[in-house]
């Protein structure tokens, strides 16, 4: 009997932590999302921080430079790459804006065929009602999307001063260990390893298009950069954005597999071969909780909680591994359930 009473308790237990992280986890993402115009630019400084720390710590150790020096130098080069990131979103927006009412008429062309096709096999359709729609509305999407990313270079400024705060924080004679060691690493190689990858790509798929006469090229190459920080989903967009352009530039429809197959060719090869070397074991997320990540920030924060799911996730997945209690949690968050055995671990 004795037994049996405490199963119940213990489960009862389970069930009011378990309801209380629900709660909690509700009024996180309600604090998020209210906070998201000065959480946004601080979570960003706490990466750029991460990734430059490295060289304010080499100038002040192995250079005995002062450290205000070694924080200039390192906010000369954060603000020389903003400005030049600025600078081609500026042109990108400029060109998406002009662009944006001939892309979405060639969108709507595209669907119009489409209508046809399925009314030939007697679909019910409104073609008009659809048409219209996507005429009214394609623009603002194409456009809304750029003007997140100049919203983005706007807080540029508020970024700028969290990061200079970051670093003066920061003792670069300190040796840093455990958790927020490994979390630093991480991070650090992620955002590095995934700037290099996005614009080996971006060039490659800019190449390619160009070569084979697409219009708007070089725009699909810096929307491919872009939309390859965001997991999975990024590089599937990237290859289709140019598809409705595609088919109404080209008659050959090898051509059209061209457009479509050459840079997911390109997208795939990295993604399975390339990315998984240079990464290593990378951050240890399954493809399910990348995907989940990826759809709560971007109802949170939109297109840059997106870019930086991933991150975050990768980061809470770290300190849940610190705990025993947490533990089965981080080990869901890699794929690994409970109970479950890999294949190398079965004995026969």
């Amino acid at each position: 009997m004795i037994p049996e009473n405490s199963k119940v308790r213990d489960e009862q237990i389970w069930l009011a932590v378990g309801s209380l992280m629900v709660l909690a986890t509700v009024a996180l993402a309600g604090a998020l999302l209210y906070t998201r115009a000065v959480m946004i630019p601080f979570v960003l400084a706490i990466l750029i921080t991460t990734v430059v720390a490295p060289l304010v710590d080499f100038q002040v150790v192995r250079w005995h430079l002062p450290g205000w020096v070694a924080i200039t130098v390192a906010l000369i080069l954060v603000l020389g790459i903003m400005t030049v990131l600025g600078t081609v979103l500026v042109v990108a927006v400029q060109a998406v804006i002009t662009a944006a009412n001939e892309y979405s008429q060639e969108v709507t062309h595209l669907i119009n065929r489409t209508i046809a096709l399925l009314k030939a096999y007697r679909v019910p359709l409104d073609e008009s009602m659809i048409s219209n729609e996507l005429k009214a509305q394609l623009p603002g999407f194409i456009t809304g999307a750029f003007g997140t990313m100049t919203t983005l270079m706007s807080d540029g400024l508020l970024i700028t001063f969290f990061v200079i705060f970051l670093l003066v924080g920061r003792d670069p004679f300190k040796r840093r260990i455990g958790i927020y060691a490994q979390i630093e690493t991480a991070i650090r190689g992620y955002v590095t390893t995934l700037t290099g990858i996005s614009t080996v790509a971006a060039v490659l798929v800019g190449v390619i298009l160009w070569a084979l006469g697409m219009k708007m090229a070089w725009l699909f190459a810096i929307l491919t950069f872009l939309l390859n920080f965001i997991p999975n989903v990024g590089p599937i967009i990237a290859c289709l954005l140019p598809l409705p352009i595609a088919l109404t530039q080209f008659n050959d429809p090898w051509m059209i597999v061209a457009v479509i197959g050459l840079p997911g060719t390109i997208h795939m090869l990295i993604g399975n071969f390339i990315e998984p070397k240079l990464m290593g074991r990378g951050l240890e997320l399954h493809p399910v909780t990348v995907l989940m990540a990826l759809a709560v920030w971007g109802l949170l924060w939109g297109i840059v909680g997106m870019v930086l799911a991933v991150p975050i996730v990768a980061t809470i997945k770290m300190v849940l591994e610190r705990s025993t209690t947490t533990r089965p949690l981080a080990e869901l968050l890699a794929g690994r359930l409970p109970g479950s055995r890999s294949a190398t671990e079965v004995t026969i």
